[in-house]
């Protein structure tokens, strides 16, 4: 009976030892199956979350106007005869830039010296009829009416020539308007009639443009909406917080930015009902002449966040409204979260206002190809990423 006891424990015995080994046995491969998972997951750079002061910018398209654009137009009829500038060319006030026809004119002035010097003759004439009369007079000579007609030539014959001054004044003047001078210092724009062009007042587009670009003004529009914010919905007036904005960038149509800071100099006093947004005005200096009228580019206002957290918008992906960044956890697992972000960024990155918090892990590229919703990864540093892209993009050149 012992005998019958001790065999059927050793059989137990037996059999729980081939039950834990298998059960061992199976920890193993579960254990080699999330090792190969690992290994097989894309390496994907990740970063671990901090608060930080943000300095973005909230971005503006802008149009570049000179301090001055001052349409040229002729003042009296006549075929141009010369230009004497060239688009592009740099000018200072009153220098010549086209000459007009000047024939009809230069007769118009010597008819009017002709007819001044008829009425100063008749003015000398008048003079001394008058002088004459009122001496007859005097002397009871002639009758007082007598007298009256010569002192009403006399006062005609000053009104003649007074007119005849005029009309020379005129002529003068309409002759000078032949040479069509700067108003201003600036730079030449475009250059549409040449010589041989009829040229009138009434022309509807400009014999050029002149631009002082000096200093330069760049346009952007506020919404009704940013401008209570700026105001605090009416707590402080749009002059005092004008004076308090810092000083913006400007981003060139280029990419670059511009060496100059501009400052926020007038925001219109009226909103456009169609765009329903009101226009703001930046004074930039441009001692170099680099920026022109009529350029565009971009307006970068800065705006700082202090204690928050940024991430790079290329971290995050878009679905149904909803913004979702990539949290990594302990076994290198990815899960979505829901975040919210402030609408204040400058292109590449976001500020979190929730859905975050510092210590965790994000991954910040691949979202959306190799980074989905329970993925496994391989965390990687940025830099040790950048690296490995760059030879695999040199490799692939080879």
């Amino acid at each position: 009976m012992n005998k019958l006891n001790a065999l059927c424990s050793t059989k137990w015995a037996i059999a729980g030892t081939l039950m834990i080994l298998a059960s061992c046995s199976g920890g193993d491969k579960a254990k080699q199956q999330m090792m190969m998972m690992q290994q097989a997951a894309p390496q994907i750079a990740t970063v671990t979350l901090n608060y930080s002061n943000s300095d973005l910018s909230t971005t503006y398209p802008a149009t570049i106007k000179g301090k001055t654009d001052v349409e040229i137009r002729p003042q009296v009829s006549g075929f141009i005869t010369r230009v004497l500038v060239d688009e592009g060319q740099h000018v200072v006030k009153g220098q010549p830039l086209f000459n007009i026809d000047n024939v009809q004119f230069q007769a118009a002035v010597d008819n009017a010296k002709a007819a001044v010097n008829v009425a100063q003759t008749a003015l000398q004439t008048a003079t001394l009829t008058a002088q004459n009369k009122q001496q007859l007079f005097d002397k009871n000579i002639i009758s007082e009416y007598e007298n009256q007609l010569a002192q009403n030539d006399l006062a005609m014959a000053k009104s003649q020539l007074a007119q005849a001054q005029a009309g020379l004044i005129t002529a003068q003047k309409n002759l000078s308007y032949t040479v069509v001078t700067a108003p201003s210092s600036g730079v030449i724009g475009t250059i549409p009639n040449r010589e041989g062009t009829l040229a009138s007042p009434s022309m509807m587009q400009p014999l050029t443009t002149v631009s002082d670009n000096g200093d330069v003004y760049a346009y952007i529009s506020l919404t009704e909406k940013d401008i209570l914010q700026l105001t605090d919905n009416g707590k402080y007036s749009l002059n005092e917080k004008i004076k308090e904005m810092p000083e913006v960038s400007l981003r060139l149509s280029d990419g670059t930015i511009y060496p100059e800071l501009g400052k926020v100099s007038t925001v219109s006093g009226i909103i456009d009902n169609a765009t329903g947004s009101a226009s703001v005005r930046i004074l930039f200096k441009n001692p170099n002449g680099m920026l022109r009228s009529g350029s565009t580019g971009q307006i970068l206002m800065p705006v700082r966040m202090d204690s928050v957290i940024v991430i790079p918008q290329k971290a995050t992906s878009e679905l149904q409204d909803i913004r979702y960044a990539y949290v990594v956890n302990d076994s290198n697992m990815v899960t979505s979260v829901p975040i919210t972000v402030s609408p204040i960024n400058d292109g590449k990155n976001f500020v979190v206002t929730s859905g975050l918090k510092a210590g965790q892990r994000i991954a910040i590229e691949g979202v959306g190809t190799k980074v989905r919703n329970g993925s496994v990864i391989q965390p990687v540093d940025p830099a040790q990423a950048a690296a490995a892209a760059q030879q695999q993009a040199s490799a692939a050149g080879k």
